[in-house]
């Protein structure tokens, strides 16, 4: 056999053994990278009722007159009883916000041949805006006791109705996304055995939306905060 013969050969076979030995590993590899793919996808729920920290509460009520210069007198002292009221239920003067009277002349309202037997109406508002919960409520319920000397109340419209606020999010936000991924791996867990599987790590993990609603339409002053993680586990055999 010539050199020529030999040294082709050998690189031959050096070719043959270096393409078994790149097939092995290249097999190997995507052995491991199918298994590293295999993965679970699950959610995590964390709920909890928390009180109301702010109340928003408008009170508005109404008048009508022929005479203008009676109906402002007559909106001015109204309005003082109702911040009477209100700071004798004990709240300060710093709560208590009250916007200017909104009159409406009807004969200017374009009402055509309408008989207009009263010719003004007038509006107030006054707005509480307070950290004292309890108190606000306790209050609307008394406020009854101002409609028997004459002042006439507006009822719960959506635009004057009583809004409850929960404002501490962050402070209870950590404790709620540790539970919900508690929940999350949990569930994960249970689904890894049941597969014969074996759990690993977090290949990804979405924190989700928090929502903050009122436990129901009887307790507005109660909040449920609701927040949902989606965590994508590892799996393997």
């Amino acid at each position: 056999m010539t050199n020529e013969l030999k040294s082709s050969f050998t690189l031959g076979a050096l070719l043959c053994i270096g393409l078994i030995v790149a097939g092995y590993i290249l097999g190997e590899s995507a052995l491991k990278f199918k298994s590293y793919d295999r993965s679970v996808s699950v959610k995590g729920l964390s709920e909890r009722e928390v009180p109301a920290d702010i109340a928003a509460w408008p009170i508005r009520f109404t008048a009508a007159g022929n005479d203008l210069s009676a109906l402002y007198a007559s909106m001015e002292t109204n309005t003082k009883q109702v911040s009477k009221f209100l700071e004798v239920a004990g709240f300060s003067p710093s709560e208590i916000t009250i916007a200017a009277p909104v009159i409406t002349d009807k004969l200017a309202q374009n009402y055509g041949g309408q008989n207009v037997s009263l010719r003004y109406t007038a509006k107030q508002t006054i707005a509480v805006y307070t950290t004292k919960i309890d108190l606000a409520r306790s209050a609307k319920n008394n406020l009854g006791e101002l409609g028997k000397k004459g002042i006439a109340f507006g009822g719960e419209e959506y635009e004057q109705k009583t809004e409850y606020l929960f404002t501490k999010l962050n402070a209870v936000k950590p404790s709620m996304v540790e539970e919900a991924t508690r929940n999350a791996r949990h569930v994960a867990e249970q689904f890894a055995a049941d597969s014969n599987s074996k759990l690993g790590k977090i290949k990804s993990a979405n924190q989700g939306q928090f929502t903050i609603s009122d436990r129901d339409s009887s307790t507005p002053h109660i909040k449920k905060i609701r927040v949902v993680s989606t965590v994508d586990y590892f799996l393997s055999d």
